[in-house]
């Protein structure tokens, strides 16, 4: 058997994961296999003479196609969000159906749907650790930050998800006008309108930089959270944080902590704080009103 059958064979034995991954990121059959495609031509021009583990390195490549997919998929802005369609697991007759049926398995078709609200990089980081466990060393590359930077996307990942969940109807436009009204009720320290702002079971998480500036790493409860907030956020600014609606507070031309929060049911169910200036400068940051 030749260098290449090797190679091919070798492939095979992994594609039906790879094209797992594909389709959990793309929620597409077709493009699933054309991004499977597209990994065996580049495994075909790569000399992996140096690659210990073919599996591991074949799902990054996947990982890398099917962002780059998403990613041309926004910017080409052919159609709204929510136009867009997720394709079914294929049952027809030309199936492979021991295939098609570890996708039916494992692969909701609720999920797909709120898994296309996410952004393309928080889509990567959730679907590699959290239904792959790939680590976030290894997710970090793939989307160009920090592995404490790609566990903030998977984890905000999931507190989407569980919102979406939730509220599938909720739009980004309601969402800051909830944002608004908790900011604003912060600052005039208005205990009653917080807490029915908030979720009884609310969490804030903090980073370790955050935290130091006069917090905790994580609060949770709406009496507790409520309490932290009451008085304060007198300089914060309502701003889109990685397509999620959110906080900054600017000092000296510059953002020194970003809040994003998630929505659902009309309450806020989680809060993110970031202070890090590395993962601030890994943000997507618009300023409302800018």
């Amino acid at each position: 058997m030749s260098d290449k059958d090797l190679l091919a064979e070798r492939f095979e034995r992994n594609r039906a994961q790879l094209r797992a991954v594909a389709y959990r990121m793309l929620g597409s059959s077709t493009e699933a296999d054309d991004a499977v495609q597209e990994a065996w031509l580049r495994l075909s021009r790569t000399d992996t003479t140096g690659v210990d583990n073919l599996g591991a390195w074949l799902t990054t490549v996947v990982g890398r196609i099917c962002l780059d997919m998403l990613r041309s998929r926004g910017s080409r802005r052919e159609e709204p969000l929510d136009a867009r369609t997720v394709e079914p697991v294929a049952t027809g007759e030309q199936a492979d159906p021991e295939r098609e049926a570890m996708l039916a398995d494992s692969v909701g078709l609720a999920l797909l749907v709120v898994l296309e609200t996410l952004t393309p990089a928080e889509r990567l980081a959730f679907v590699l650790h959290d239904l792959f466990a790939v680590s976030y060393d290894e997710i970090a590359p793939i989307v160009g930050r920090s592995p404490a930077a790609a566990r903030q996307l998977a984890s905000r990942a999931r507190r989407r998800i569980q919102a979406e969940a939730a509220t599938p109807e909720a739009d980004l436009p309601r969402q800051r006008e909830i944002v608004d009204a908790f900011l604003t009720a912060a600052r005039g320290g208005e205990v009653s309108t917080l807490l029915a702002l908030l979720d009884p079971d609310v969490v804030i998480r903090a980073d370790r930089v955050a935290a130091r500036l006069g917090g905790r790493a994580e609060l949770r409860g709406a009496e507790q959270v409520a309490g932290f907030f009451a008085g304060r956020a007198q300089g914060a600014r309502t701003a889109v944080i990685d397509g999620a609606p959110g906080a900054v507070v600017v000092a000296g031309g510059r953002v020194r902590i970003a809040i994003s929060f998630v929505v659902g049911n009309g309450r806020i169910i989680a809060l993110d704080a970031v202070a890090d200036p590395e993962q601030l400068r890994e943000l997507d940051i618009a300023m409302v009103g800018d």
